[in-house]
């Protein structure tokens, strides 16, 4: 046992008489790969792309910020693979993410403005917390308190058809599936609402 733990060390023979070597091949108190080993859990599964966006905006929530990169870093690996499906719901998913954070950060006054305002033009049918509304809802919201601009508001609307397209009846109902076209449309209201919202938060 001894010996082998010397060749995974990389001790000779000739080093075991010298204890300091030995003592230096220790890291933490720990063997080389020992310490490699617990290194490594501490690296996380994924990490996002370096030409993904980073949403300086969201300084204030890290930790959410952080995830929505790593969404971002594989909607765009979708697009460039080709998967069409993966990256429209991929994409749908960030502008509902990107929405809910802005929308949450006015006062709740303006937001609940913003809502009486919709639903007296019969444009909001959600309830409760906006962590509980769905896509239609954030993106009429976000629209009411002017946090993304008319054409932003369009491109959002598509992604949303889109992004429905993951129910089979609904894709089999209006005869289309999600393709080039679907994805590069959804991933351009994503980079849209990015971009508004950084203004917003300038």
């Amino acid at each position: 046992i001894r010996r082998s733990i010397d060749r995974a060390t990389g001790l000779s023979e000739r080093s075991q008489a010298l204890p300091s070597l030995r003592k230096e091949a220790l890291l933490h108190g720990k063997l080389p790969f020992i310490f490699l080993r617990d290194s490594l859990r501490q690296c996380p599964d994924e990490f996002p792309s370096e030409t993904t966006s980073e949403l300086t905006f969201m300084a204030s929530d890290p930790v959410f910020r952080d995830r929505l990169r790593m969404d971002i870093s594989s909607t765009d690996q979708s697009l460039g693979n080709g998967e069409w499906k993966a990256a429209t719901v991929l994409a749908g998913s960030l502008i509902e993410a990107l929405l809910l954070w802005a929308i949450k950060r006015k006062p709740q006054e303006d937001i609940d403005k913003a809502v009486a305002s919709l639903k007296s033009e019969r444009k909001f049918s959600g309830k409760g917390d906006p962590e509980w509304w769905h896509l239609p809802e954030y993106i009429n919201v976000a629209m009411q308190l002017r946090l993304i601009g008319e054409d932003t508001y369009q491109q959002c609307r598509l992604a949303q058809e889109f992004r429905n397209l993951i129910h089979p009846g609904r894709a089999n109902r209006l005869k289309e599936e999600c393709n080039r076209g679907t994805a590069f449309s959804a991933v351009a209201a994503v980079e849209r609402v990015i971009l508004e919202l950084s203004r917003d938060t300038t």
